[in-house]
């Protein structure tokens, strides 16, 4: 999945960590592979998401907690306009894992 955020101006770090916390859970309770955040400039930022197989990402969403709602609802408020630009299958995947220090 590969999403596309365009931030309303000095939302940033109310966006920022509100996506990382609604990630967390998602990765957590839904079993996510996790998603990174990327800034294309001031207010446009992009995401993408992996998820193990279509099957994870079709059933996903039932098992997350209350607390979602309320990182889904910041996130909304930061927002100008938000897309999800492409769903993607994974054919190969070369990314590193991170090591933890």
């Amino acid at each position: 999945m590969i999403y596309s955020f365009l931030l309303k101006p000095n939302q940033e770090e109310k966006f920022i960590e509100s996506w990382e916390g609604l990630t967390s859970l998602i990765y957590k309770y839904e079993g996510s592979l996790g998603s990174r955040l990327h800034k294309k400039d001031a207010l446009n930022y992009m995401a993408y998401a992996q998820w193990p197989n279509q099957s994870a990402f079709d059933n996903a969403g039932g098992s997350l907690p209350e607390e979602a709602n309320h990182y889904r609802n910041i996130m909304k408020s930061t927002c100008e306009k938000f897309e999800v630009l492409e769903k993607l299958e994974v054919i190969k995947d070369l990314l590193k894992e991170q090591q933890s220090e």
